[in-house]
């Protein structure tokens, strides 16, 4: 492995660590201020979600040693938390259910881990708790734990999103194409001229949603000394939710409202390093009008004037 694969195992390592230790799992013994083991907790946990379940299943579920596991499930019999019974279907086939008390248990440890979670996270704001949950579902993503949800929407900018959409271009742009603080400051002026003193009927915010976070967003504004021109401005999608689409459904939208605005024509300022986001313009049916050199946001760019006629007129 490279530096940079090491690097990020030693990152990962260190999480888990410290991870366990926060959430207590190391508590190995008596799982959460209970008598059961943290093996057997998850024994309970897994049977808790259906009335009976193949040994073979809640083996693989598990990722258990089977005679870790049938060890597990002797004991858990033998303390009245579980029964087992032949599959009628298949004589094969060994089912394990849990008993009343083994229900119980199961409870006890779920509100108890609840409780634990919910210490950790009351004293984050709700913004913090979003980003967390985006974190989260990034690093499942990331190492495969999760399949790819590809649900999102399109919404109006709620309160607190102006400020993102600021943030997340101040950060995510010097971070990908080592852009300075130019960039921040222009983007800055184009949210505080839309929130001051735009037009609802004329000009437009889209945030793009995703597992109830905020994961995109474009502009649509007037030009200025141009009243039959709109422009399209401040396309983004976070990394993590690229590839589902949301870039194209943010220009969709920005060029329909366009349209139905009664503009005539849609034009946008981009740079030729933003490969993905030129794509997308392409496909939306603009042309490229002219380009020019700049050195705008500290390093040499290749800035380009794209142009869209529209079907109002």
């Amino acid at each position: 492995m490279n530096s940079s694969a090491n690097e990020t195992v030693a990152r990962v390592r260190e999480f888990n660590r410290d991870y366990t230790r926060l959430i207590g799992a190391l508590d190995y013994e008596h799982r959460l201020g209970t008598p059961h083991s943290l093996p057997e907790a998850r024994v309970l946990y897994e049977l808790a979600l259906a009335e009976r379940t193949p040994v073979a299943r809640l083996r693989r579920d598990l990722d258990m040693d089977p005679g870790q596991l049938s060890r597990l499930l002797a004991r858990a019999e033998g303390e009245g938390l579980v029964s087992r019974e032949r599959d009628p279907a298949d004589s094969r086939r060994q089912l394990v259910r849990l008993t009343g008390a083994g229900r119980e248990a199961a409870a006890l440890l779920d509100t108890r881990s609840a409780a634990a979670i919910g210490a950790l996270v009351e004293t984050l704001s709700e913004g913090d708790r979003a980003r967390l949950i985006a974190a989260l579902t990034t690093v499942e993503r990331l190492l495969g734990r999760s399949p790819t949800p590809a649900a999102f929407r399109l919404r109006p900018p709620g309160p607190g999103d102006l400020g993102w959409v600021i943030q997340r271009h101040g950060a995510l742009y010097p971070a990908e194409y080592g852009w300075n603080d130019a960039f921040e400051a222009l983007v800055a002026d184009v949210v505080a001229r839309y929130a001051r003193h735009h037009d609802p009927a004329r000009e437009v915010v889209w945030i793009a949603e995703h597992d109830g976070a905020p994961v995109g967003s474009v502009f649509c504004v007037a030009e200025e000394d141009a009243p039959k021109t709109a422009r399209l401005r401040l396309l983004l999608v976070e990394p993590h939710a690229r590839g589902l689409g949301i870039g194209r459904a943010l220009v969709t939208a920005c060029v329909r409202f366009a349209e139905e605005a009664g503009y005539r024509e849609m034009v946008l300022w981009t740079n030729d390093v933003l490969t993905s986001a030129r794509r997308l313009y392409q496909e939306a049916g603009f042309t490229l009008e002219s380009s020019a050199p700049h050195t705008l946001f500290g390093r040499e760019e290749t800035g380009q004037t794209w142009r869209l006629t529209l079907g109002a007129g």
